[in-house]
């Protein structure tokens, strides 16, 4: 069987061995292993062995448009597929699945095993992403926000002593657990922000799911497989720089990557003539 050196000898010249070790070191908590997956994977793959998965969502034939399952996964909990697949890509990792919703109660000790913290929570769910921000921030841990967003991804990274809460960002008070909080009011306002910065077809499925929340309906937004594998590939990145100490933009700034968009930009000329 393959060991720890073997599986990242090709992250050469582009990941020290000092910081390949941090890496190996650094304890990861996904909250919320729908688009989390994608993180997991590729976290894994790079050398994040230490990881701890929680999500109380089973998966459905629907998530395998754009999530790391399988076929054969449909009806199981997401981080019992999830945990699986990551220790068919790597025996020795350490995972730990949680098949429970992130909440008040269970907050204090998920964030305390963890380094650095994942929310990838559906939007829908403020009872959750609520306490994750607030606990995060009371123990002084990166918190990254990440969200598919058409044919990219956007991410907001909050850390510790950044001024700028989740709270504060949605509206919400500050101190007290938001409790019926309307999900289209909170994020319409975000999207009709950064709409400007996207893709047409964000802006109007967005817009579509919106009103037919307004009728009290759940309404999931569409999301791409394109869009899911670069959350994980931005997410990822993302935690890299922070191990190195090099700066990663902070909330209230939403990075966003647009791959339709880039693929019309100028390109890097490669004739010689």
């Amino acid at each position: 069987m393959f060991n720890y050196s073997e599986l990242t000898a090709r992250n050469a010249v582009y990941i020290s061995e000092e910081l390949q070790k941090k890496i190996r070191n650094t304890r990861l908590l996904i909250a919320g292993c729908g688009i989390g997956s994608s993180i997991a994977e590729i976290a894994l793959r790079t050398g994040f062995e230490q990881i701890t998965l929680v999500d109380g969502d089973r998966v459905c034939s629907h998530n395998l448009n754009r999530q790391d399952f399988c076929a054969e996964d449909i009806g199981e909990y997401k981080v019992s597929a999830l945990a699986k697949r990551l220790r068919a890509i790597y025996p020795s990792c350490q995972i730990s699945e949680i098949a429970d919703w992130v909440s008040k109660e269970n907050v204090r000790a998920l964030v305390d095993g963890a380094n650095i913290v994942f929310d990838t929570i559906d939007f829908l769910s403020l009872d959750g992403i609520v306490p994750l921000h607030d606990e995060a921030r009371l123990q002084k841990k990166v918190i990254i926000s990440a969200l598919s967003v058409g044919w990219g991804a956007g991410l907001m990274c909050f850390e510790p002593e950044n001024e700028w809460t989740f709270r504060r960002i949605f509206g919400l008070p500050e101190g007290a657990f938001p409790a019926n909080a309307s999900y289209v009011k909170h994020f319409r306002p975000l999207v009709e922000h950064l709409a400007p910065r996207l893709h047409p077809d964000v802006v109007e499925a967005m817009s579509q799911a919106f009103k037919t929340m307004e009728d009290g309906s759940p309404c999931p937004a569409p999301q791409l497989a394109v869009g899911a594998s670069a959350v994980g590939a931005l997410c990822v990145t993302a935690v890299i720089r922070l191990l190195k100490g090099l700066p990663v933009k902070g909330a209230p700034e939403m990075m966003i990557v647009d791959l339709d968009a880039l693929l019309s930009k100028p390109g890097v000329r490669i004739s010689a003539e």
